[in-house]
């Protein structure tokens, strides 16, 4: 009889790294399914609103227009105005809507001051929507 050594070989050692892939691979079917159902739960409201005359949305924006010329003269929705005038328009026009636009036409000569003075009147009348008219730039010409 042949006796072998009595020494053992260690074999393969185990695996101590965490395979990944798997969670990887649930993590992705989750996202996918979040992603699908997120849009359906926003919308998965119903509602019967109530119907109303008064509940209409205003189509058109409500403004008033406000003109300064070169020699500092005001209109209002282009009537001639003085100051007195043009504070109590403005008063008005922000009693029936403080959410009226006002859309300011100032000439390039006027002053600053001038056109300051008007976005005080504006905003002591309690009106803040200021919009500044103003003409599209001439496109330059080539040069020749």
């Amino acid at each position: 009889m042949a006796f072998g050594r009595l020494e053992r070989s260690e074999g393969p050692r185990p695996f101590s790294d965490i395979n990944v892939t798997p969670l990887v691979d649930v993590m992705l079917v989750l996202v996918v399914i979040f992603i699908i159902t997120a849009p359906l739960m926003a919308s998965s409201i119903k509602l019967d609103l109530p119907r109303a005359e008064a509940a209409k949305p205003n189509d058109t924006p409500k403004f008033v227009t406000l003109v300064v010329d070169k020699s500092g003269q005001f209109f209002l929705d282009d009537k001639p105005a003085t100051l007195t005038e043009l504070t109590q328009g403005l008063a008005q026009a922000a009693a029936l809507n403080p959410e009226t636009e006002i859309q300011l036409r100032a000439d390039e000569g006027v002053a600053y001051g001038r056109v300051v003075e008007v976005i005080g009147l504006a905003q002591k009348a309690g009106l803040s929507r200021i919009g500044f008219v103003t003409d599209p730039a001439k496109p330059a010409s080539p040069p020749q």
